[in-house]
């Protein structure tokens, strides 16, 4: 890497809102709150609105879209469009 022009790097805690759940990562993101984490040292923190404990899709509860169905649906409601 070319030295100067990258941001540090370095360990963060990412804190899910949502779920009341943290983990410890490495990023290049900031903040200027920082938490005692487990393992006694204090790290940065940045809140986050979900994340993978919290996000439908990883917990299993996402919702499946009918997309043949909405087409049908709006092709019944303005007609189906003709090629000219």
């Amino acid at each position: 890497m070319k030295p100067g022009i990258h941001p540090p790097y370095g360990p963060v805690v990412f804190r899910d809102k949502a779920a009341s759940s943290a983990f410890l990562t490495r990023s290049t993101a900031t903040s200027d709150k920082t938490i005692e984490w487990e393992d006694g040292n204090t790290y940065p923190v940045i809140d986050v609105e979900i994340s993978n404990v919290s996000h439908p899709f990883y917990t299993g509860t996402a919702r499946v879209l009918d997309t043949a169905g909405r087409v049908e649906r709006f092709e019944r409601r303005y007609g189906r469009r003709e090629a000219n």
